[in-house]
């Protein structure tokens, strides 16, 4: 005979945008990675990125004086929100052919 445990479902934690911006200072201002500030605040790392993304201020362009390591960072940076943006506008095409074939 096997026990059931029976689960008590966890209690969503709320937390303020004040507390949302201070762990991503901890990111931007203060050099965490985002695992340890995720530790440091005691939330998951995901939500910490999730937050980051919303909240981080945009990252500045390279000057004409930039290094070549840090053109390298930017160029990387932009590939990777050229790929997010162009899937994202390909799931808005698929998502707008499928709602305009149902309309019909």
């Amino acid at each position: 005979m096997s026990q059931l445990k029976s689960e008590v479902p966890r209690k969503r934690r709320v937390f303020t945008e004040e507390f949302k911006q201070d762990a991503v200072r901890l990111v931007v201002n203060e050099g965490y990675t985002f695992a340890a500030a995720a530790k440091a605040v005691g939330v998951g790392e995901q939500s910490l990125r999730k937050w980051h993304a919303r909240l981080a201020p945009p990252p500045a362009p390279c000057g004409e004086d930039a290094s070549q390591d840090e053109l390298r960072e930017e160029n990387k940076r932009l590939r990777r929100e050229l790929r997010r943006a162009e899937m994202e506008r390909e799931i808005l095409k698929k998502a707008t052919a499928y709602f305009a074939k149902e309309s019909l």
